[in-house]
């Protein structure tokens, strides 16, 4: 049992949850010290951790990514979909290259098998994946569209994320944070509680990706979860991840409880997740729950 319920992302499988709460612990209390919380910072990382703790789920994606090669995916029209709408997203966002794409040779595809190379082509030319060359992006686009893909269609490793999280939360919970694809199993996770949730912040969130994952998050259809008092949702301008940095209008119930738009910087890495931690915002957020500061 936690106070804090860490819910980290895709790509994950080779860690544990020892390693990434080294990871991530250090950046929270970092941006809880940075918004003025110094004692709960200090509680959350130099005293030891103790209050946080990682929900690892990454292992079950392990078998599953074995059972065929990288490109494998398991339902390529989703994948395929998902990929488009990233692609979308950058083209919104002033991408050229991804404008074109769009306008281009994307529209002349015949099938989800011919659709799916060119859109991962074209993806890894653009912000942010083109700066770690074509190669490097590919496998971690693949990786990806596969990780989402198997959490939002198979039963059997949706549900075992949801229980790695559940074993964690306890009366003392107070805050749940998820990282991308995280991010949509800590909200899956809120909707599940019986209790009330003071506080849940998501970071670098898919949940915007409204044709592909917004309308396969259960319960549908999707709204805020009735037990969380406080919705934060932060997203990086050049996170592709995070494709709707305001979601107050896809999710009914958002007035009074759901702070979203929120911007950061995230320099050459937008969607790093220690990076996300690092800011104020979550910071604040974290170190003003009633339990964080010392009475």
């Amino acid at each position: 049992m936690a106070r804090i319920v860490l819910v980290h992302g895709i790509a994950q499988e080779q860690k544990s949850a020892d390693t990434l709460e080294a990871e991530w612990l250090p950046s929270l209390a970092g941006g809880v010290r940075t918004a003025g919380y110094p004692e709960v910072a200090d509680r959350l990382w130099r005293d030891g951790p103790g209050e946080a703790r990682m929900a690892f789920y990454g292992d079950v994606f392990a078998k599953a990514d074995q059972q065929g090669s990288a490109d494998e995916l398991d339902d390529e029209a989703f994948a395929a979909a998902l990929a488009g709408e990233w692609l979308a997203r950058a083209a919104e966002s002033g991408d050229v290259l991804a404008q074109r794409e769009l306008a281009g040779q994307l529209g002349e595809q015949q099938g989800v098998r011919a659709a799916m190379r060119p859109v991962l082509n074209a993806l890894v030319r653009v912000k942010p994946f083109a700066r770690f060359g074509v190669a490097f992006a590919e496998r971690v686009i693949v990786k990806a569209l596969r990780q989402v893909t198997l959490y939002l269609t198979d039963d059997e490793i949706r549900e075992r994320a949801q229980a790695r999280v559940a074993e964690l939360i306890g009366p003392e919970t107070e805050v749940i944070i998820g990282h991308s694809l995280g991010s949509v199993v800590a909200y899956e996770a809120a909707h599940r509680l019986d209790r009330p949730l003071p506080l849940l912040v998501t970071l670098g969130s898919p949940l915007g990706l409204r044709t592909v994952v917004y309308e396969r998050t259960r319960p549908q259809p999707p709204h805020v979860p009735g037990n969380v008092r406080r919705w934060v949702n932060l997203a990086d301008r050049d996170d592709l991840v995070a494709a709707r940095p305001d979601l107050t209008a896809l999710f009914p119930g958002a007035d009074g409880v759901l702070e979203s738009g929120y911007t950061v910087d995230n320099g050459a890495k937008p969607h790093e997740a220690t990076f996300y931690l690092t800011k104020a915002a979550v910071g604040a957020a974290v170190g003003s729950q009633p339990g964080g500061p010392k009475t």
